[in-house]
C-alpha cells in the first residue's frame, strides 16, 4: 500500500505506484509517475511531467524537474522533460533539471549514486553505476557514461562527454571530452594522469582487456606526436577490440570541435 505523509502535497493527476512512500512536506506536481518502490523522504519536490521509475530513493530537499537555470526562460516559456531510471540513490539537496527544449529529455538511468548537494543541468545524459560525491556540479548537456566516479567538489563545463569508467578527481574542472577508462585531475586545463584501474575492474574486464587498454594508452599519451595524430596511428592497427576503439573515437570526435567538446556541435540543433 502507498505510504504518503498527511503533509504530503499530491496533485490528482500525478500517478504512484501501489508501493511507494511520500515522507512529511514533499510536494508532487501534475504528469510525474512514480514506479513501484521509490521513497521520498521528507520534502522531496517533484515537478511537473518527470518520469521516475521502480526502487529509487530521494532523501530529504531533492528538487527534481524545477526550471533550468537559463536567463531567457520565463514562467510561460514551454520546456523538456526528466527521465529518471531504476535503482537510484540521490541523497540530499541533489537538483536535476530537464530540459530546456520542449519535447526533449535530461536522462538519469539506473544504479546512479549522487551525494549531497551534487547538481545535474538541463539536457544532460547520466547512463548507469555513476557515483558522484558531494558538490558535484554537472553542466547542461553533459554526457557522463555508464560507471564513471566523480569526487567531490568536482565540476563539469557545459557540452563536455566524459568517457566510461573514468574517474574524475576531487575539485578537477572538465572543460573538454575525457576518453573512456582514464583518471583526470586538475583544471583548466584538466590533465590525463593514467588509466583508472580501479574502473576497469569495476568493469568486470578481463585482465587481457585490461593490458590491451594500458597498452593503448602509452600509444595514445606516452608517445610523441599529437594526441590526435596518435589515436589516428592507434586506429590503423589490426585486432584492436571494443574498448581501445572506444578510446580512439573519443578523442577523434572531441577533436571535431574547437573547444574539444563533441556535443557542441550539435549546441543549436
Amino acid at each position: 500500500m502507498t505510504q504518503i505523509h498527511p503533509s504530503a502535497v499530491i496533485h490528482k493527476d500525478a500517478q504512484l505506484a501501489d508501493d511507494v512512500t511520500v515522507g512529511p512536506n514533499c510536494v508532487i506536481y501534475s504528469g510525474v509517475s512514480i514506479g513501484s518502490g521509490t521513497i521520498l523522504d521528507a520534502n522531496v519536490v517533484i515537478n511537473k511531467d518527470v518520469k521516475i521509475g521502480k526502487n529509487n530513493q530521494f532523501f530529504p530537499n531533492c528538487v527534481l524537474g524545477s526550471r533550468p537555470q537559463v536567463l531567457r526562460l520565463n514562467a510561460d516559456s514551454k520546456i523538456g522533460g526528466l527521465v529518471i531510471g531504476d535503482g537510484n540513490v540521490i541523497r540530499e539537496q541533489v537538483t536535476i533539471h530537464p530540459s530546456i527544449h520542449p519535447g526533449d529529455l535530461t536522462k538519469i538511468g539506473n544504479n546512479n549514486f549522487m551525494m549531497v548537494s551534487t547538481h545535474i543541468g538541463h539536457d544532460c545524459i547520466v547512463e548507469d553505476n555513476t557515483v558522484m560525491s558531494n558538490l558535484v556540479q554537472i553542466g547542461g548537456h553533459c554526457k557522463i557514461e555508464t560507471g564513471v566516479w566523480f569526487s567531490g567538489l568536482a565540476a563539469s563545463h557545459q557540452f563536455v562527454t566524459i568517457g566510461k569508467w573514468c574517474y574524475v578527481a576531487g575539485l578537477a574542472g572538465i572543460n573538454r571530452d575525457i576518453p573512456p577508462f582514464l583518471t583526470v585531475s586538475g583544471h583548466y586545463p584538466p590533465r590525463v594522469r593514467g588509466v583508472n584501474k580501479r574502473g576497469l575492474n569495476r568493469a568486470g574486464l578481463s585482465e587481457e582487456q585490461q593490458q590491451r587498454i594500458f597498452e593503448a594508452y602509452k600509444k595514445l599519451y606516452r608517445q610523441d606526436g599529437t594526441l590526435l595524430e596518435n589515436a589516428k596511428a592507434l586506429s590503423k592497427e589490426d585486432g584492436i577490440d571494443d574498448n581501445v576503439r572506444a578510446m580512439i573515437d573519443a578523442i577523434i570526435k572531441s577533436n571535431e570541435h574547437q573547444y574539444g567538446r563533441y556535443r557542441e556541435k550539435f549546441r543549436n540543433t
